[in-house]
């Protein structure tokens, strides 16, 4: 128990305030190889004293552990049947990029929900998208971790299994995640290889991702589609262990980063991650049930282009739908049953279509097909969004969180480029804004008595009217590489990613994806004293992934915290950095979570 400097402690004082103090950026080999926090938490209670915690990072395990009875590796990705898949060489195919965690409490129990977004390395040390003879792309998995808790807040793990998705037409790239207000895990399907059409040069990579489904998922027994694909899973996992899986194609259909669901268990809001992307809102027609609802796309008002811009935000409907519906609609759809398509000549299409630049930088000329409006909302919904007059101009929208008691959204764009700058020859053209390699993380305030913009009303209490970028939140690139390698100001945040809000540390926690650190750091932003702080340091080369924050965990807080891709950094740049990534196991990434915290009350 935490003591004040009179040695009196706090188990009857209120929580007030939290204040972490910085871990240094690494300079040194050993730092740099390794997950760790060098951070203190000073919590200071109702009555003015204080206690001072220091974390430790906490690695539960690793991709290539077997823990807790599992058969295989933690890694180890299945084909529709759970057989374990074997790469050329006849090795285990084991991704090394755990992703997002939910670590929930169902009836005194606790497990963690852990997504695998793709596989990176093949066993003989060949990326798996270099490798003739290979695919591009696997199948991926969720894992569950059932955990037990010591009454020092320790976590050990109890046992361990893969989730089977071959029930919901199996998982494509699953990213980050988050905890419905009922207590589920909320998924991800970031398809991004699938969202192509055939008039498209890089439809490649359509059929490549459609390849590997076909051939090393169902064993070319069944034939994958698309359209099972970018569609939001939620995993429901029940006091005994097991759990049950369904797709909300009623949430539409993208590169879905991640949804969250805001405080009235009804409106969403997800990250779309690509180029030319959308900001998307879900309304669901009951609380607590996401499996009917209404999809609307933003359109932003450009306000000003300083400082990682300002916009008003209006909402277009794009329809209304079931899962079922969808569903259905989704079994028998193709591009070409949706659209009638061609390219443009000139930026110039025919008499009739409509020109939109939606998930690449092509320009495309469509016609939904008659009776195809649903099928196109959901299913296609991006392009269909730049159909109705929404934004398409987003890039690299990652991470969602809400801060409740201020009715604030805030979105992570891990770069401003592309088509959210001033570009001429685009469709549209709505955000114009000056390149940022290093990104930023947006506010929006969330307001109640909303229209839409045929001016109908949006039945929720939490739609978007603005974004704008508060300081502190913005990255900032360098004009020149440090002598570290560093291009974006390490003192900074560069390539926002996850991010999540913890209510009662009034603190929005930021991790980082970003090839213009050497390190990704997590961070600490406290939304009151607009303090920034670096509270963890990833392995040299790694993304910080997983990011949940727990404030009450019986009687303990918990930062959960992955790491994925080890040593992704390009050698002979700085001999440190050097002898830094001979230390790492590119093999292995960190399953794991910061400790050292109270409860948070």
């Amino acid at each position: 128990m935490a003591c004040d400097e009179s040695g009196n402690s706090h188990s009857t004082k209120t929580f007030k305030s939290i204040e972490f103090s910085s871990t240094p950026a690494p300079a040194t080999a050993d730092a740099m190889a390794k997950a760790h926090t060098r951070s203190v938490a000073t919590v200071t209670y109702s009555d003015g004293s204080t206690a001072q915690y220091p974390l430790t990072y906490n690695k539960l395990f690793g991709v290539k552990d077997k823990v807790g009875g599992n058969a295989h590796a933690a890694g180890q990705l299945y084909n529709y049947k759970m057989e374990a898949i074997k790469d050329l060489m006849g090795q285990p195919v084991i991704a090394e990029t755990p992703d997002a965690n939910s670590l929930l409490s169902v009836g005194g129990n606790l497990f963690l929900v852990n997504h695998l977004e793709y596989d990176w390395l093949l066993s003989d040390g060949s990326t798996a998208y270099s490798k003739e003879g290979w695919y591009t792309r696997m199948p991926m998995s969720m894992l569950l971790t059932a955990l037990t808790q010591a009454s020092d807040g320790k976590l050990s793990i109890k046992s361990q299994r893969p989730i089977d998705f071959a029930g919901v037409n199996g998982l494509w790239i699953p990213c980050f995640g988050s905890q419905t207000p009922w207590n589920t895990h909320l998924g991800s399907e970031e398809d991004y290889d699938l969202q192509y059409n055939p008039l498209a040069s890089n439809y490649t990579t359509t059929t490549a991702g459609l390849k590997a489904l076909n051939e090393i998922y169902y064993k070319s027994e069944q034939t994958a589609n698309p359209y099972h694909h970018g569609i939001i899973p939620e995993v429901t996992v029940n006091a005994d262990g097991t759990t049950k899986v369904v797709k909300h194609y009623a949430m539409g259909r993208g590169t879905w980063e991640m949804s969250k669901v805001m405080p009235d268990g009804k409106t969403a809001y997800f990250g779309d991650d690509g180029t030319h992307g959308l900001m998307a809102l879900f309304v669901a027609d009951k609380s607590g049930d996401l499996s009917a609802g209404t999809i609307y796309a933003a359109k932003w008002t450009q306000t000003s282009a300083e400082a990682g811009g300002k916009a008003n935000l209006t909402w277009v409907k794009l329809g209304h739908g079931t899962d079922a519906e969808i569903k259905a609609l989704a079994d028998a759809a193709s591009f070409s049953s949706i659209f009638d398509a061609t390219a443009p000549t000139s930026e110039a299409c025919p008499t009739g279509y409509k020109r939109v630049r939606a998930g690449s930088t092509a320009d495309e000329c469509l016609i939904v097909r008659s009776g195809q409006y649903q099928a196109a909302a959901f299913l296609e919904t991006r392009r269909y969004a730049a159909l109705k007059g929404a934004t398409t101009e987003f890039t690299k929208m990652e991470g969602i969180a809400v801060n409740a008691k201020d009715k604030r959204l805030y979105l992570a764009m891990s770069a401003i480029r592309d088509s959210m700058t001033d570009t001429s020859g685009e469709p549209a053209n709505d955000i114009k804004l000056a390149k940022n390699s290093a990104g930023a993380t947006y506010s929006a305030d969330l307001q109640a008595g909303q229209k839409d913009s045929a001016g109908n009303a949006i039945n929720s209490d939490y739609v978007a009217t603005n974004m704008y970028v508060e300081a502190a939140l913005l990255g900032e690139p360098l004009s020149a590489a440090d002598a570290l390698g560093n291009t974006a100001n390490p003192e900074k945040i560069a390539n926002t990613d996850n991010i999540f809000f913890a209510e009662k540390m009034r603190t929005l926690f930021i991790g980082e994806d970003s090839g213009m650190h050497v390190n990704n750091f997590v961070w600490a932003y406290n939304v009151d004293t607009k303090k920034l702080t670096r509270i963890l340091s990833a392995v040299a080369g790694g993304e910080n992934t997983g990011l949940q924050v727990l404030e009450d965990l019986n009687g303990h807080a918990y930062i959960m915290s992955n790491s994925q891709h080890h040593g992704d950094w390009d050698t002979g740049t700085n001999a440190v950095v050097d002898a830094a990534l001979a230390k790492i196991d590119k093999f292995d990434a960190n399953i794991g979570y910061i400790s050292g915290l109270p409860a948070i009350k």
